[in-house]
């Protein structure tokens, strides 16, 4: 398979939904990513950023994401 533009956004799309899924009780307390510290004095780590980045997906993509799923369905159905 070659790599076109996209498989680069399908990709993309399975890193999304991987990230949508991950329960935080079960996944991600376990390593530590329970809930994000709010500091406001600029001294964010990165631990804080991914933890902040994985609840913003989990919160502001689901629906598109339910969306862009279904249109990836149907494409791959009509076209193979």
């Amino acid at each position: 398979m070659a790599l076109s533009f996209y498989a680069l956004l399908e990709a993309a799309l399975l890193v999304l939904n991987g990230i949508a899924i991950l329960h935080r009780e079960r996944f991600l307390k376990k390593y530590g990513l329970g809930a994000p510290s709010h500091s406001f004095d600029g001294s964010n780590t990165v631990k804080d950023q991914l933890v902040s980045l994985i609840f913003a997906v989990q919160t502001v993509m689901r629906m598109p994401l339910i969306a862009i799923n279904i249109v990836v369905i149907v494409f791959k159905l009509v076209l193979g």
